[in-house]
């Protein structure tokens, strides 16, 4: 059954704090890594896509999150009381953000208001560099508050749990709704998919052949350095953009195409999809007004050697990219051992970092 969001709203008569004074909770999100790309957000909402996005739960690359809590003594004052840590160090920048999206979903978690807040947070990837740590961050946050709100409301469904934690994830960070759930998921009215809608996201409901089941993603991490232009600025783009209404028509034809291809196990097309979504998103990056170019020199080069490889080897090793600069190689579990030589031989000159990960 569909939500609405008004089914997302806790009222202060609908909980006692006395039944949760204090407490402290820790959880652990992943990032996540769209086949089919959204990019673009309605005007004059919040965080509602223009189309539908599909993408792989990463298993090795993950924020964990521990929130602590306990009830202000009255009188108190009704703004956010927040302290925050990355990686043990104050981050003001960050602080900031949280404050925004504590703000955004006080409506639905009216007793944020009622607690003072300690968060200590910290990844195993760059953040702010294309790998979605904002999305594995914002989604283990949004997962450590509804572990608070289900202690004041303990009738809560694991169901609605779920729900409504990629809901308030949405809030912080469109695409860390989707990093809520394992697997392949679902973000974004699709009207060929049942269940799927803008408010949250659902783990993707239809049958998926065992090809794509255990996929290697390998990251090469290219550049580290936070992007100058974030991604929130270049959904905004897509509000004049020229060729905005074409992409999301197309991204929701190549939607259909994925559902039938992952019933189908065609991993060659499963492939040129991938790959043609990660060039069109880079394409409407390069074509906004203004434009700009996340690719790097060498990740141009590793695109070619990709290529390259494929007609050499007959291997089934396909990229994408996220709105950075970074590649995700992603290939079958029966391939990793060829594959993972080839990454280390060949391309780890082209590399800072690598982190190979599965989807999971």
């Amino acid at each position: 059954m569909n939500l609405k969001e008004k089914d997302f709203f806790l009222h202060k008569n609908q909980y006692a704090i006395s039944n949760n004074k204090e407490g402290e909770v820790f959880k652990r999100s992943s990032s996540n890594i769209a086949l089919i790309k959204y990019w673009g957000k309605k005007t004059n909402t919040l965080q509602i896509p223009l189309n539908s996005s599909i993408s792989f739960s990463l298993e090795k690359v993950f924020t964990g999150t521990k929130l602590r809590y306990h009830v202000k003594t009255p009188p108190y004052k009704k703004n956010f009381s927040v302290k925050f840590f990355f990686f043990g160090k104050k981050k003001f920048i960050f602080w900031k953000k949280i404050l925004v999206f504590f703000y955004r979903i006080s409506s639905y978690c009216s007793y944020l208001r009622d607690y003072h807040f300690t968060i200590e947070t910290y990844n195993n990837f760059p953040h702010s560099s294309g790998i979605a740590s904002s999305a594995s961050f914002m989604s283990s946050l949004a997962l450590c508050i509804m572990e608070m709100e289900k202690q004041l409301v303990p009738s809560l469904t694991h169901s609605f749990f779920l729900k409504k934690a990629s809901f308030l994830a949405r809030l912080g960070s469109g695409s860390a709704c989707r990093s809520v759930y394992p697997g392949l998921v679902v973000w974004g009215n699709h009207k060929s998919i049942i269940g799927s809608n803008n408010l949250y996201a659902i783990p993707y409901p239809y049958k998926i052949h065992s090809i794509f089941q255990n996929l290697i993603d390998t990251i090469l991490i290219i550049d580290e350095t936070p992007k100058k232009i974030l991604s929130t600025q270049g959904h905004q783009l897509m509000n004049t953009h020229p060729y905005a209404k074409e992409r999301f028509k197309c991204a929701n034809k190549n939607m259909d195409c994925m559902i039938s291809i992952l019933e189908m196990g065609d991993f060659q097309e499963f492939g040129k999809l991938i790959e043609h979504e990660a060039l069109t998103l880079h394409a409407m990056i390069m074509t906004s007004n203004p434009y700009f170019l996340w690719m790097k020199p060498n990740t141009v080069q590793i695109i070619h050697m990709v290529w390259d490889l494929r007609i050499q080897s007959k291997k089934n090793v396909y990229f994408t990219l996220d709105a950075g600069a970074n590649i995700h190689l992603l290939y079958p579990m029966n391939e990793r051992l060829f594959i993972g030589k080839w990454i280390k031989h060949d391309l780890m000159f082209y590399c800072k970092k690598i982190i190979e990960s599965i989807c999971f």
